[in-house]
């Protein structure tokens, strides 16, 4: 499996966020997903259940007009497990143009099961302002 691969599973999942498909969102994430977010809370969501209830509150931002685009992508592969980092556009309109160079960051840790990337761990976090 190639870096290729993970890379269309994470732009696909990047897609279903902005298309606000909650189905398309998991379809790529392992049952024991880890997932440490911006918001609370502060321990992580763990496995499948937790983090499906975090979307609906994001997905109404992603309505409200908000941009949830990559910037940057690279990526990692083994044969088993790979990683990836991401900055990425999340914000509204308004947020965007009082600060343009702000980005998401995201680490993706994947591993290969039965001839399929999924992700199994996220970490999002933004710079902190001075």
């Amino acid at each position: 499996m190639s870096e290729n691969e993970i890379r269309t599973v994470i732009e696909d999942w990047v897609a279903a966020i902005q298309a606000r498909d909650l189905e398309a969102t998991l379809a790529n994430h392992t049952g024991d997903i880890v997932m440490f977010d911006v918001p609370p809370p502060q321990n992580g969501v763990r496995g499948a259940a937790e983090y499906r209830a975090t979307w609906p509150p994001f997905f109404e931002f992603i309505a409200s007009g908000a941009r949830f685009e990559i910037v940057e992508l690279q990526v990692t592969a083994g044969a088993e497990v790979a990683f990836a980092h991401a900055l990425l556009y999340c914000a509204t309109p308004d947020e965007l143009r009082a600060h343009p160079d702000r980005r998401l960051r995201i680490t993706l840790g994947l591993r290969a099961e039965n001839g399929r990337w999924l992700i199994a761990h996220e970490h999002h976090s933004f710079p902190q302002e001075s």
